[in-house]
């Protein structure tokens, strides 16, 4: 693994680094083209947040503009919303997306959503296994200690849980932000359409890097199983 040349078992990352530079240049574009159309009601998207957040009896929830390009989250900590720089006022249906796919994790929260409450709850401890988990399994192969190339791993593996269990919360989000825009007529069908392509995209980063760890854990088994024959 560290010695001259090439560790083929690098090669197995392959897919999913094409995967991940397809979903990142997807999100852009996508972004990009449908932050050129202005949704026909011209309502901004931080109004359109604070109107979804008033429908679901959180009417006070503070929308902070925070800088940055897609820098969006919702921060359960605090109970905020945090639009970005190319979301905050913009009237696009781009913007009304990402703003109402943020309100859907704040509904999430709200109503106690099983899946972001635990992924929620394992983040200490996923940045932890994240920090520790390579340099143990390194440092495992290099002094050859089968015991910290194991604990390497379940580290490892215990980060990776983190990633599966997000796919499904960031899904989930998004259904309830098109649900939402569509309920509430806030984006027109064809509108709705566009607003859909974006988190779709969005969603492809997600899903891009499960398979990147997926991917890790079976070339780090890999590794592991080399050393020891």
């Amino acid at each position: 693994m560290f010695g001259y040349g090439l560790d083929p078992t690098m090669l197995i990352l392959i897919p999913a680094v094409l995967l991940s530079m397809w979903a990142q240049s997807s999100v852009q574009s996508t972004f990009n083209k449908y932050s050129q159309v202005t949704a026909r009601n011209g309502s901004t998207a931080d109004s359109v947040a604070r109107m979804l957040l008033t429908l679901y009896g959180m009417a006070n929830m503070p929308i902070n503009h925070v800088s940055g390009s897609l820098t969006d989250h919702y921060d359960p900590r605090n109970k905020t919303l945090n639009l970005s720089d190319s979301v905050y006022s913009s009237t696009s249906i781009a913007s009304i997306g990402v703003a109402a796919h943020e309100v859907g994790h704040a509904i999430q929260h709200h109503e106690s959503y099983s899946p972001l409450i635990f992924r929620n709850s394992i983040v200490p401890a996923v940045n932890i296994c994240s920090s520790a988990s390579m340099p143990l399994f390194i440092l495992g192969i290099v002094v050859g200690n089968n015991l910290l190339v194991n604990i390497g791993i379940m580290l490892f593996t215990g980060a990776l849980v983190f990633h599966l269990v997000t796919l499904p919360v960031e899904i989930n989000a998004s259904s309830r932000a098109l649900k939402l825009l569509e309920q509430t007529h806030t984006l027109a069908p064809d509108e709705l359409a566009g607003a859909k392509k974006v988190l779709t995209a969005a969603a492809w980063t997600y899903i891009a890097s499960a398979v990147m760890a997926v991917l890790q854990l079976v070339r780090l088994l890999l590794i592991s199983r080399s050393r020891r024959r």
